[in-house]
C-alpha cells in the first residue's frame, strides 16, 4: 500500500510504499487490550510494603501472665489487634508484570499502526530535524504540518530535537527502539520519519 509523504520544510510531498501486513492489518481489539494491560502492569513499581507482627520492633516479652488476672490472654504487644502492632496480611513488594509472547506483541503493534493509518492519525515525513536548540524551531516545523498534540518518531533522536521538544506540552519525541503501545494510542497524531518507517516495517514484517 501507499502512504502519503507530507511536505516538510523544503521537501516536497509524495508517497511511500509500505507493507500491507504491517500497515493494513485487521483491528484486533482484544489483543491490543491484552498487550496494553500487560505494558501498564509491567510499568507498576510494586514497592508497597507493610510490616507484619514479626517485623514490628518490640513485643518480645509477654505483657502479663497467662492466667489469674481476668484479662484476655496476650503473647505480644505487637499483635495485629493491638495499637502499634503489625498488619495482619502485610503487603509486600511484588512483580505485577504479565507475560506476553513476542508474536502477540508484534501483532498488537501492527494492529495499532494500521488503525492509525485508517483514522488518518499517522503522519509520514521525509525527515524531521532542527538546526538549533530552540523550542520555537520545533513549533514552527509542527505548525507547518498542522500538528499540536503529537508523538514524534525518528530513526535517531538528535540532541537539538530532544532539547527543543522537552518544554512543549503534549509533544514527545522517541526513536524506533522506544516505540510502545501506550504512547501510540495516547497521542492525537503520530509523526514518523521515512527512516523510522523503514525500521518499524522491518521489525514487524
Amino acid at each position: 500500500m501507499e502512504l502519503k509523504l507530507h511536505k516538510s520544510g523544503t521537501l516536497k510531498a509524495g508517497t511511500i510504499m509500505v507493507s500491507d501486513s504491517v500497515f493494513a492489518a485487521d483491528f484486533n481489539e482484544p489483543l491490543i487490550h491484552q498487550v496494553l494491560t500487560s505494558f501498564l502492569a509491567g510499568s507498576r513499581s510494586g514497592t508497597k510494603a507493610q510490616k507484619n507482627r514479626s517485623e514490628v520492633r518490640g513485643g518480645g516479652k509477654k505483657p502479663w501472665r497467662q492466667k489469674g488476672l481476668g484479662r484476655a490472654r496476650a503473647g505480644s504487644i505487637r499483635s495485629p489487634i493491638w495499637r502499634g502492632g503489625g498488619v495482619t496480611f502485610a503487603a509486600k513488594p511484588r512483580d505485577h508484570s504479565q507475560k506476553v509472547n513476542r508474536k502477540m506483541y508484534r501483532g498488537a503493534m501492527r494492529s495499532i499502526l494500521s488503525e492509525l493509518v485508517r483514522q488518518d492519525r499517522l503522519v509520514c515525513v521525509d525527515e524531521f530535524t532542527v538546526a538549533e536548540v530552540k523550542t520555537r524551531a520545533v513549533l514552527d516545523r509542527l505548525n507547518e504540518l498542522g500538528l499540536s498534540e503529537v508523538l514524534i518518531i525518528t530513526a535517531e533522536v538528535s540532541e537539538e530535537l530532544y532539547l527543543g521538544t522537552r518544554n512543549i506540552p503534549h509533544v514527545d519525541v522517541i526513536d524506533t527502539d522506544e516505540i510502545e503501545p501506550y504512547s501510540l494510542i495516547g497521542f492525537d497524531k503520530v509523526l514518523i520519519t521515512k527512516g523510522a518507517l523503514g525500521k518499524v516495517e522491518a521489525w514487524l514484517s
